[in-house]
């Protein structure tokens, strides 16, 4: 392992390790307006939600490393208190990169980018019509993390209104993440597109405790193919099957073929019964895949 001191290293290179490993990273497509009307655009990747009641987003503006310079994001919320937090997803974003360009104050990104204003109804700043989702909040505090460059400054709004592209909800009015099609920040020039293969669903620890992966027989602890990630799977069970259910789990047509090929190699046996016991776990059919590796034992 590399160690490195963020006091003996530039602060670049702690800002690329930073963002190399804290990823992906939600963005916060920040719509803002200065004291005269002028409108800013821009996405920030220091972002996230910190309450829902009341429901607070918090993003964070950091000074610019190389001159130590503020944002006109930043600029704006100090003088008018108000931002629109809008959600990009992949169908804009290279409009959402474009534009984090540094435009001179008074630049209006949302021309820049070729996106739609959309007024809003709460606050003055406007959201962006392509968007799939746009929070109106009012700026509720704004702290400085440090007079530096790279100093972040967290931006506490408070969500008034929510506008949800009814596009993007499922049959029971929540939204879809393959709808939804989000955009995340990684390091470097990165991003990650959350669709396809990238979601997986993972059940929530059940309400009555898992017994753990301590209380998992040993030889199934201990298993050179199961993963840390299999062995949580187990441990997320509340009780572990019977006797007479893994006796009677036998006559299933895939375990009695397996037994039926290496009835003369107990080793491969074992070994395929794992693998099966496995592939069970990563289809989330947990109470086969303790009856099948609990065979394994067995043998």
């Amino acid at each position: 392992m590399k160690t490195v001191d963020p006091q003996d290293v530039k602060t670049a290179e702690v800002h690329a390790l930073l963002l190399g490993a804290i990823a992906p990273r939600p963005i916060a497509f920040a719509s803002t307006t200065d004291r005269e009307g002028n409108v800013n655009l821009s996405p920030f990747s220091f972002f996230n939600v910190f309450s829902a009641k009341p429901p607070i987003l918090v993003f964070s503006p950091a000074r610019r490393v190389r001159d130590n310079t503020s944002k006109h994001t930043l600029e704006n919320v100090l003088e008018t208190r108000e931002v629109v937090i809008n959600i990009a997803n992949y169908g804009i974003v290279e409009q959402m990169s474009l534009a984090s360009t540094e435009y001179d104050r008074g630049i209006n990104e949302f021309i820049k980018s070729g996106l739609t204003p959309e007024a809003s109804v709460l606050v003055q700043p406007p959201r962006v019509k392509e968007a799939p989702v746009a929070f109106e909040c009012k700026v509720n505090d704004v702290i400085s993390l440090g007079p530096e460059g790279g100093a972040g400054n967290l931006v506490i709004c408070e969500v008034l209104l929510i506008h949800v592209n009814e596009k993007i909800l499922d049959e029971a009015g929540k939204i879809d993440p393959y709808k939804l099609d989000a955009v995340a920040r990684m390091g470097g020039d990165y991003y990650l597109r959350a669709n396809g293969d990238c979601i997986f669903e993972l059940p929530k620890p059940i309400r009555n405790k898992g017994i753990g992966i301590d209380q998992l027989p040993g030889f199934i602890r201990n298993s050179s193919i199961l993963t840390g990630n299999n062995l949580a799977r187990l441990g997320n069970s509340e009780v572990v099957p019977s006797e007479a259910e893994v006796e009677a789990f036998k006559q299933d047509p895939l375990v009695s073929y397996t037994f039926s090929k290496y009835k003369n190699d107990s080793t491969r046996l074992s070994k395929q019964l794992e693998y099966l016991g496995k592939k069970l776990l990563e289809d989330n059919q947990v109470e086969k895949a303790w009856k099948v590796l609990l065979l394994s034992g067995k043998v």
